[in-house]
């Protein structure tokens, strides 16, 4: 429980429609599954994530960080303490010849459009990756050969006590699924990126068979994380999944999607129990018949 005086003073700091009691978490997630947040502060501009982060710190309050939660998975009994979520006032871009600044919050699919009408190019991998720029550049996203490691110049982070900041591409310690943001628990605010120079239909062409690929392979249609499983060295986790068996695999209202097994599914009514124990009967199977560890890619969070 929080106490009074903190609610009263992150509503003073945030802005009072921007704290939220009892907020439930599958509002927040697209798994769509998730209990309740003690308190969900949106934050809508980086003087306001300072300050919040320097009061929290004070009282000793260690606050959950999210994006638009396309890669968050949060327990049924929900997150006993604050989240924070990076809202719309991290969503500002600006494009100078190859150079592009932009916010943390803003979706990739929403700067990729932005690029696309400056003929920039390198950008094409992550027009369909759901989630926000902050998040993608936390874990290095990427798809079809590209990630984010290939298009970061520089990097504008806070850190827990509020703290700026500034990495160079040298500096973010990029790795699969990996970089510098995650091992010292870093608030990406806004980044800068290169790209280079293009023809814009060459460009919207690449895109286009991007999501060509993505409709016809991915279970777009139904809520989910993406990618459940990291790819094991060696190995597809989608394919090993497969070979299990374990395709259309369901647990309450989660399922291995039958389209990509790679992903699983909320099909309508599931808890965060079922996915999780669905998570942990694939992982079973799997090293059982392959001798292989799945990893989760998804974030766990939240009460057992």
């Amino acid at each position: 429980m929080i106490e009074t005086y903190i609610m009263s003073s992150l509503r003073e700091i945030a802005g009072i429609e921007n704290v939220l009691e009892k907020e439930l978490m599958k509002m927040h997630t697209s798994f769509r599954v998730g209990g309740p947040a003690d308190v969900l502060v949106n934050i809508k501009d980086e003087q306001s994530l300072k300050a919040v982060l320097k009061f929290l710190d004070k009282q000793g309050i260690k606050p959950y960080l999210m994006g638009n939660g396309s890669n968050l998975l949060v327990r049924d009994k929900g997150i006993r303490g604050v989240v924070i979520k990076i809202s719309k006032g991290f969503e500002c871009v600006g494009i100078n010849g190859n150079r592009v600044e932009a916010g943390a919050g803003i979706l990739l699919s929403k700067l990729s459009s932005m690029i696309l009408n400056h003929s920039l190019c390198g950008f094409e991998f992550a027009s369909g990756i759901p989630g926000t720029l902050g998040g993608a550049i936390a874990m290095n996203a990427g798809a079809y050969g590209g990630e984010m490691k290939d298009v970061v110049k520089k990097v504008y982070a806070l850190d827990m006590q509020g703290n700026e900041i500034e990495y160079h591409e040298d500096e973010m310690d990029f790795g699969y699924r990996k970089s510098i943001v995650q091992k010292k628990d870093l608030i990406v605010t806004r980044a800068i990126m290169e790209f280079e120079s293009g023809v814009k239909d060459d460009i919207k062409s690449i895109i286009d068979d991007y999501t060509k690929m993505r409709t016809s392979k991915q279970p777009l249609s139904l809520p989910s994380a993406g990618s459940t499983f990291k790819r094991p060295d060696g190995h597809f986790a989608g394919k090993l999944i497969q070979d299990a068996n374990l395709k259309g695999f369901s647990i309450g209202g989660a399922r291995v999607s039958e389209k990509h097994s790679g992903f699983i599914v909320n099909e309508g009514g599931a808890s965060a129990k079922d996915i999780l124990s669905l998570i942990g009967e694939v992982k079973s199977r799997v090293y059982d018949q392959f001798g292989v560890l799945l990893e989760e890619e998804v974030r766990i969070i939240g009460e057992e």
